[in-house]
Formats: structure tokens, sequence, C-alpha cells
């Protein structure tokens, strides 16, 4: 299976975001899964398969637990795809940090305003 074909899965995204922060059992996986998506444990077990399979998670067990964390290789691969469309919005976030700093200079060398009085 194709990386994005994996990644183009709302509920295996959801998955790998709560690998990014570290290692979780798949209860807490499935628990997680099953009230955002409202899919059943079958199913989400179904979606940590197609994760194992294609490299982008791993599984240890611990007697009768199972551990997942994320595998950075499919990722890597991802990154380096998308390393050909980086320098297209690179550039824009570059110019939009050069605009936003002249805003800021024009700020601090344009004179205070006049302050308003009240009339007694």
């Amino acid at each position: 299976m194709h990386a994005f074909d994996v990644l183009g899965d709302p509920v295996r995204r959801r998955v790998l975001e709560l690998l990014a922060d570290g290692e979780q059992t798949s209860g807490t996986i499935t628990d997680v899964v099953r009230a955002e998506f409202g899919i059943s444990q079958p199913a989400v077990s179904q979606h940590l398969r197609v994760l194992r399979e294609s490299g982008f998670a791993s599984v240890r067990a611990d007697g009768v637990r199972r551990f997942y964390a994320v595998e950075s290789g499919p990722l890597s691969e991802v990154d380096a795809w998308l390393d050909r469309f980086r320098r297209l919005w690179e550039q824009r976030l570059d110019a939009l940090g050069t605009e936003l700093a002249r805003g800021r200079r024009a700020r601090r060398l344009a004179p205070d305003p006049p302050s308003e009085r009240t009339s007694p």
C-alpha cells in the first residue's frame, strides 16, 4: 500500500497523531478512536494492522497488553516526496515574514499620534 493511501484515511492519521506523543496501548488507541469516530473495536484493530503492515507503526507485547509506536521510516519517505513542493510555500512564507518585519519597523519608526484631548 502506498504511503498516501495509508495516510489518506482520517482514522489512521488520528492513530499516528496519538502515537506521535509516545507509545500507546491498543486499548488507549481504541478508546480514543471509538469515541471520536464511532467505529467498532474490530475496525480500529484493522486500521492498526494496516499501519503495522505498511511500516508506519510497530507493536510490542508486554504480557497481554500491546504497545504501539510510530515508525519514522515511511514518514521520512513522505517528507522526501514533499520536499519537491516545499519551496513553493517556503518562498511565500519568507515573503510574509519580510512584510511582517516591514510593518513592525514602520510602526516603530512612525511618530506617535497626537493624543486626543477632551474639552471641559
